[in-house]
């Protein structure tokens, strides 16, 4: 596989994120569902929003490695919270550690929505490739 990212504004760098990816000659792609903070029972978190953001990265880390993919793979992230506002005064930084841990840079879309699955605040859908 032959990634290249384009981001031709600077601001991008701060944000772990870049506004396009192009892949070329993949030997996979993985579709990912949103995926909540749901545990392995089922049960859906009634935790705040920064705890709901760790479950929901280690359900994605999960669900990718399972597939035989790695997280560094990921070149679209979107994220639906039920507040934009909450999710970047309280969860940026599990955010942008998580990406950097993973050395990610993706193509991402960041969305408010009315409301989730069970009442839960965030939501992570993801593209991988490899």
């Amino acid at each position: 596989m032959e990634k290249r990212t384009v981001d031709p504004w600077k601001w991008g760098e701060q944000t772990n994120s870049v506004q396009a990816v192009e892949i070329k000659q993949p030997a996979g792609t993985l579709y990912c569902s949103g995926l909540v903070a749901i545990d392995a029972a089922g049960q859906p978190s009634t935790a705040d929003m920064r705890s709901q953001l760790q479950q929901t990265f280690q359900n994605l880390e999960q669900l990718i490695g399972q597939a035989g993919y790695e997280c560094q793979g990921i070149v679209r992230l979107n994220v639906y919270t039920t507040s934009v506002v909450e999710f970047f005064t309280s969860c940026t930084d599990i955010y942008q550690a998580w990406l950097t841990r993973h050395g990610v840079k993706q193509a991402t879309t960041l969305l408010e929505v009315q409301g989730l699955f069970a009442g839960l605040t965030v939501e992570l859908e993801a593209t991988v490739v490899k």
